[in-house]
């Protein structure tokens, strides 16, 4: 099973104590679980340097080190260890939720010192033409819409992995030079290889 690296914040919101009959069961807790965009990755991956518990570049990717790093926060400030951005970690870290939401910049600093092309930051017109490429070459059975979606997302993985490209998931210039695609302008037509 592929293990996720994206950053999820939990918001989490509990009914009001209300006496119960005694056959009745409670109420279940409700629970809002949402990724954090690339540009609130790095606001935390920074908030994780700065608190001296990540060594790692704060890049928008939320792997193996940044969530040790998380761990390591909550362990060192006596939190409960989850491993998940909760709302007292957050707040222990100095960051509001609504810092965490509104954290989606035309593109995250650390994307073009990194050579990533963020999926969320990519045009309708680059969508395309990723999602054309996959297509042709079999990867991708979905309509070439423009939209980066679950089929789009899952198509990417699974054309790095038959490439024999590292598995991010995250389109870069190796995945674009890959796919016949120009990494300095991905919505330019299809280059012949």
């Amino acid at each position: 099973m592929k293990r996720s690296h994206a950053l999820l914040v939990g918001l989490s919101f509990a009914m009001p104590i209300v006496p119960l009959p005694s056959h009745a069961q409670a109420p279940p807790v409700l629970l809002y679980t949402q990724a954090l965009s690339p540009a609130a990755t790095v606001l935390i991956q920074q908030k994780l340097q700065q608190a001296g518990v990540y060594a790692g570049q704060a890049d928008g990717i939320w792997g193996p080190d940044s969530q040790a790093a998380l761990e390591r926060f909550q362990q060192t400030r006596n939190l409960q260890v989850t491993g998940q951005l909760n709302q007292a970690t957050a707040a222990t870290l100095g960051v509001a939720p609504g810092e965490l939401l509104a954290a989606r910049p035309s593109q995250p600093p650390a994307a073009a010192s990194s050579g990533v092309v963020m999926p969320d930051i990519l045009g309708p017109a680059a969508v395309r033409n990723v999602q054309q490429r996959l297509r042709s070459l079999g990867f991708y059975r979905g309509g070439v819409d423009g939209f980066w979606g679950p089929g789009t997302q899952a198509a990417i993985e699974r054309f790095q992995q038959g490439r024999g490209l590292q598995s991010t998931g995250q389109v870069n210039p190796a995945t674009l030079q890959a796919l016949g695609l120009d990494p300095n302008n991905p919505a330019a037509p299809h280059r012949l290889q």
